[in-house]
């Protein structure tokens, strides 16, 4: 153990010298918070997995080996992502999620087993993390007025033909998100034949960032629907619109940041408004844009919005449907038992999935496609939706 603890601390220190060296105290801070927290409790449980003890080191050396190749962060080869990438991003958060078996087994207490379970927890974080669920998703606009925000029920309608919406959000193009399985994701929502491709934002990680060409590449299937692809910003395209903004023109995607654009569809003009990312004074910029932007008589108006915390203060009636993404369907969550709550609904009073109400307004938050950082999507997959959306 003591072994082990060393080659730990080494490990650790090591990371966050390259951090700091190579990207700035920030970063480094950040290395060494994580770096620390893991590396104890990677310790603390080493005893219960002493007799595995060459793959416990190893795992623990992917930890380092991908946290420190974060400090110069670019898409890296595949064996590199199977090897290291995948490994350590699982075992970093297998070891988080032991934090309340550390201490008994530390202390030589049995625990009977159940240090297996955050693990297990973890590993079936990576296999949902990397797998996204077709589904055709009903959404009737029935103008049915709701008291406050709540959940809605999902349902189709007969009658007239309706409007046909794939909408990809979150797809976190990194480790876990390759471009060639972005580049499927986005082939077949072309081959869906929907009236509109609707991109609801957050398309890069740090590592995807180093190299414009690469989300290029991945969205270029899209390119095969002109006309149809409209797309607004997130959170972390921020960090680097310029990329974004290149990507998506080379596609002829039509990016709306704080803009409307007219489509012609087959249901007739829809009337989109591309909300740009704002964290703070939402209320004021949505009233703004709503102002700017007012709706088009007899056009169906949709609005994107990445953050479905701010659908709250979409003025009432701006919005026959809104969507958004970000929360990637609340990540952790019994969706994949037909249960509705996740950690998000349970402990905050944002939208997480699905369709949602206030006034006669509603909103679609879509699960997302990918995710940032652990691959703790547990209960809750990722979702590739066609959007039937019925108007009675």
């Amino acid at each position: 153990m003591l072994a082990f603890g060393l080659f730990t601390l080494g490990g650790a220190l090591t990371v966050v010298a390259a951090a700091w060296a190579l990207r700035g105290r920030l970063f480094a801070t950040f290395a060494g918070i994580l770096m620390a927290v893991q590396g104890a409790i990677a310790v603390a449980m080493f005893p219960a997995f002493e007799a595995l003890w060459p793959l416990y080191a190893y795992l623990q050396l992917t930890v380092h080996l991908h946290f420190m190749s974060l400090a110069r962060a670019r898409m890296r080869p595949l064996w590199w992502r199977a090897l290291v990438s995948v490994p350590g991003l699982f075992f970093a958060a297998g070891t988080l999620l032991s934090i309340f078996w550390a201490s008994p087994v530390a202390m030589g207490l049995d625990t009977y087993g159940t240090e297996l379970i955050p693990f297990v927890i973890a590993a079936f974080g990576v296999l949902q993390s990397l797998h996204t669920r077709e589904e055709v998703v009903d959404v009737t606009l029935d103008g049915v007025r709701v008291d406050g925000l709540r959940r809605y029920p999902k349902g189709g309608a007969g009658g007239d033909r309706p409007l046909r919406i794939v909408q990809i959000t979150d797809p976190h193009l990194g480790p876990l998100m390759s471009v060639e399985r972005l580049q499927r994701i986005c082939r077949r929502a072309v081959e869906r034949d929907p009236d509109l491709i609707l991109l609801t934002g957050d398309f890069m990680t740090m590592e995807s960032q180093a190299d414009p060409q690469i989300l290029e590449d991945g969205l270029a299937p899209l390119a095969a629907a002109p006309g149809k692809v409209f797309a607004c910003f997130g959170n972390h395209d921020h960090e680097a619109p310029h990329i974004v903004r290149r990507a998506l023109a080379a596609h002829g995607i039509t990016l709306l940041v704080d803009e409307e654009a007219v489509a012609e569809t087959p249901i007739g003009p829809v009337q989109i408004v591309g909300a740009d990312f704002h964290f703070r004074r939402r209320a004021e910029h949505l009233r703004a844009l709503s102002e700017r932007f007012p709706r088009r008589p007899d056009h169906l108006r949709v609005v994107l919005l990445h953050d479905p915390g701010a659908f709250k203060h979409v003025p009432e009636g701006d919005g026959d449907l809104v969507l958004a993404g970000h929360t990637h369907g609340g990540q952790l969550g019994l969706v994949s038992l037909g249960l509705p709550w996740t950690f998000v609904s349970g402990f905050t009073s944002i939208p997480d999935h699905g369709l949602w109400a206030r006034g006669e307004d509603r909103l679609y938050v879509h699960r997302g496609t990918g995710v940032y950082g652990f691959p703790l999507r547990i209960g809750v997959p990722g979702e590739q939706s066609l959007l039937q959306v019925h108007r009675p």
